[in-house]
């Protein structure tokens, strides 16, 4: 069988691409070796029936607001693409009972920040205020190949908008570490710590150069617009996307495990799955695969480029990540106040030395005495994710080792994730209890994915990282995934790669998928997804 395209593996990026060709006319098929397509984006009866919980991936923000979905948005709504708007986005819990949090209501964020500072609260809302004339920019970069001159058309656009000042004062901001871009902003240790909590949703610690984009971005684009989570579950998203595939033409195989990337004459030309079977791509095979494995098992044969082989094997992932899942028979108490129920994220990261101790011990390969945890309340935004009454709770734990070589603590022994996870995870819902007492009680049922588990689920997880490789300033912009290699090809004609460990990185946008399909087929049709 030919096609004209095929796709290897079923994350949101490589169904992006293929909804694109398909729309465009291609002949497209994907390929997906777990048996359900998605990726990091899955929903599962985690802990017991009836519990619907995000496996990794929970906020969709990024796919709601993305090119992607103002292109294909009503042609995936016809197979059940829906929202659920968070207003109460994320908040920050203290160890001396306080919070503070950010809504979409910008005077109750500013009501919660004058508690805090006056100076900070006035600097909250110039900051949110100029957001709508910047973020058009910002996003407009985000979404342009790296480099290309439809990048260098928006930073010209930019300049006339905005001037050269604004130019050097985001290139700025694109360089500092998170404590840089806080101190320059805020005098409140509080509101830099809930800031800065974004960092690490990525590997940014606090002092780690390039780290303040992502949490400057998040805070203020939670402050304008909310936040979306997945009507029922995340994998709302990929079922619609399935569906629209399957009205384009196009074909989806699970169960079907890519061993080998065919290559004729240096020209990527066909795929051949672990079971034997072979298929023929006549103008492109697209890898939604980490660089190291493409180019580490996919291509035995190699690119034909050595030292561009070699660089896209050493692309280094970032630190690993736990996944906790709760059924809950009720959401926690919060001892900070029961306004703290409502918000879609609370952290529990209470000042910059914790974050930069966990990610430092992390490296060390050590479990962090102290994790920093995203707790996600997904039912707060959402009740029909459980049964009536009834919560789950979505915890990523962040970050943590692939390899265990002992415990900041002194009191878990170094060992496999495997003999470890459910002792860790004890001590991640002890740190939970101290900010919510009685929360334990709660506890209906719990799954634990430890590092090794996500990389078991989906190899792209490597060690457990979750945002597709380590997203420092020597792997992102022009050198993600390596230098010279930016715009999804690679040496070998026919072949691209797409997904996180691809500009623009981490998060569900489909941002590289998107961008990859516009450059194979031209610009996205005026129709909404009508082939």
């Amino acid at each position: 069988m030919t096609y004209d395209a095929i796709v290897i593996g079923a994350g949101h990026n490589g169904l992006a691409t293929a909804i694109h060709l398909a729309a465009k006319g291609w002949k497209v098929a994907v390929f997906e070796r777990n048996p359900v397509a998605g990726g990091a984006v899955q929903t599962r009866e985690a802990t017991l029936p009836g519990f619907r919980h995000d496996l990794f991936a929970m906020n969709l923000s990024l796919f709601a607001g993305s090119p992607f979905v103002a292109a294909y948005g009503a042609a995936l709504a016809r197979y059940g693409l829906a929202f659920a708007p968070a207003t109460d986005t994320f908040a920050s819990v203290f160890p001396d009972g306080s919070w503070f949090g950010v809504s979409a209501d910008l005077d109750a964020t500013i009501a919660r920040a004058s508690e805090l500072s006056i100076a900070d609260a006035k600097r909250w809302r110039e900051m949110a205020g100029a957001f709508a004339s910047e973020a058009p920019h910002i996003f407009a970069v985000l979404g342009s190949p790296m480099p290309s001159f439809a990048l260098a058309r928006v930073l010209f656009k930019a300049w006339r908008a905005k001037g050269l000042g604004w130019l050097f004062d985001t290139l700025r901001l694109a360089l500092s570490s998170p404590r840089e871009f806080l101190d320059r902003n805020f005098e409140s240790d509080k509101i830099k710590a809930t800031v800065a909590a974004w960092g690490m949703h990525l590997d940014f610690p606090p002092d780690v150069a390039g780290g303040a984009l992502f949490p400057y971005l998040e805070a203020m684009a939670n402050q304008s617009f909310g936040m979306a989570l997945g009507k029922g579950g995340a994998d709302g998203m990929i079922q619609a996307m399935l569906g629209l595939l399957k009205e384009l033409g196009a074909e989806v195989h699970v169960n079907a495990e890519a061993a080998r990337i065919d290559v004729t004459n240096q020209r990527a030309s066909g795929v051949t799955l672990a079971d034997g079977r072979a298929f023929a791509a006549s103008r492109a095979v697209i890898a939604n695969v980490a660089p190291g494995l493409v180019f580490g098992k996919l291509l035995p044969g190699g690119s034909g480029r050595p030292e561009v082989d070699e660089r896209m094997r050493a692309f280094r992932a970032g630190p690993g990540t736990m996944m906790v899942h709760l059924a809950m028979s009720g959401l926690p108490d919060w001892s900070a106040g029961e306004a703290l129920q409502r918000f879609a994220y609370v952290h529990i990261a209470p000042d910059l030395a914790t974050m930069n101790r966990a990610y430092t011990e992390a490296l060390a390969g050590l479990l962090p005495a102290e994790p920093v945890l995203v707790v996600g309340q997904p039912t707060a935004i959402d009740p029909s994710r459980a049964p009536e009454g009834k919560h789950v709770l979505w915890i990523q734990v962040r970050v943590l080792p692939a390899l265990v070589k002992g415990d900041a603590a002194g009191t878990i022994a170094p060992g496999d994730w495997t003999a470890i996870k459910e002792l860790y995870a004890d001590r991640v819902i002890a740190l939970i209890e101290r900010y919510a007492p009685g929360a334990s009680a709660k506890i209906l049922a719990r799954a634990v994915l430890s590092p090794g588990d996500l990389e078991r689920e989906n190899p792209n997880l490597i060690g457990g990282d979750n945002i597709g490789g380590s997203h420092h300033l020597d792997q992102f912009y022009l050198f993600r995934p390596v230098a010279g290699w930016s715009r999804y090809r690679t040496p070998l004609a026919g072949l691209h790669l797409v997904g996180a460990s691809t500009w623009p990185g981490a998060g569900v946008g489909a941002g590289s998928g998107f961008l990859l399909g516009k450059m194979l087929a031209g610009k996205p049709p005026a129709n909404s997804g009508k082939s």
